[in-house]
């Protein structure tokens, strides 16, 4: 019985959708009859799709335009302080499937709705009591809150560790280049240009601040924003000192190039001496269990049949 009316549910919801194409559709052509005088047949052929518009696929004479008069209908009501604050976390999270700060706050209400919706019907399907439903659409709630911002902070977490891998090769073919005779914007531009990566991107979007008429503190301040590490932190707040005391750039970068080695190999040996103690728990409860039962097993199984 629940799945029929299930289907029926389904069946009346599409439906109903075709009905309101068809309300609608009727709707423009009658708009279109009272402003042009049109006669029914001329209205159709207005309202008939061009060649054109017939090799575009389903989702680009469909979807687009609908999803662009959401985003448009919702770009509204969204204050400028929250759109910078999404916005910022969208960068430093590498602005995932490109999405705006509209796009995310509509994924986000979309999971407000869809998500409680499946953990509803999810535990109707269980039948049970209906507070446990209740808990149920709760913890729907609870999961659509929780995932988006949770999903941008580990994107933003992975690129911030691979950034950290990056940066002493980055270092290093900036001042080989800077060495060379080279500034140090087309020294960065060249560097950019060669290496792929997070800093590369970043870098990259610093110079073409740079050439819209920002200057370079400014533009690499953004960096600094955008990629939240003490090291690259320090690395740009050490340039922009460098260049309003006017010291030598290539001194500054060795400088760096050392210090950020140094510390990497300060934490690879921080991660070797936690090594120990994080294997101290699998032996605990796995290995050293099976140990005693094979070592100590015959040794009671013995014991219990002497005193039998």
């Amino acid at each position: 019985m629940l799945y029929v009316s299930y289907f029926i549910t389904i069946i009346l919801l599409i439906y109903g959708l075709l009905k309101w194409r068809q309300e609608k559709r009727r709707a423009i052509q009658n708009r279109i009859t009272a402003v042009f005088q049109m006669n029914e047949v001329e209205t159709e052929r207005f309202l008939e799709p061009t060649d054109e518009m017939k090799k575009l696929s389903f989702s680009k004479r469909i979807i687009a335009p609908i999803w662009k008069k959401i985003v448009r209908s919702y770009k509204s009501n969204l204050s400028n302080e929250k759109k910078e604050k999404i916005e910022m976390n969208l960068l430093q999270a590498g602005n995932p499937f490109g999405m705006s700060a509209v796009e995310f706050r509509i994924v986000q209400a979309s999971l407000y709705i869809i998500l409680p919706i499946i953990f509803g019907l999810y535990s109707f399907l269980l039948q049970p009591s209906t507070g446990v439903i209740l808990l149920f659409i709760l913890g729907g709630f609870a999961v659509a809150s929780y995932v988006p911002s949770y999903y941008l902070k580990q994107k933003a977490k992975a690129r911030n560790k691979k950034a950290l891998q990056e940066l002493p090769d980055f270092i290093d073919l900036l001042t080989v280049s800077i060495e060379a005779g080279l500034g140090f914007d087309s020294a960065l531009s060249k560097v950019v240009s060669k290496k792929d990566g997070v800093l590369s991107r970043e870098f990259q979007r610093s110079l073409e601040e740079m050439r819209l008429g920002k200057t370079r503190k400014e533009a690499l301040s953004g960096v600094r924003e955008r990629i939240f590490i003490d090291d690259v932190k320090s690395l740009i707040g050490s340039i922009i000192q460098a260049e309003q005391l006017g010291i030598g750039m290539v001194q500054v970068l060795n400088v760096q190039s050392s210090e950020i080695r140094e510390k990497r190999k300060q934490r690879a040996e921080e991660q070797a001496m936690k090594a120990p103690i994080k294997m101290l728990f699998p032996l605990v409860l796995f290995i050293f269990p099976s140990l005693f039962v094979v070592l100590l097993g015959p040794a009671i199984i013995g014991l219990i049949d002497t005193f039998q």
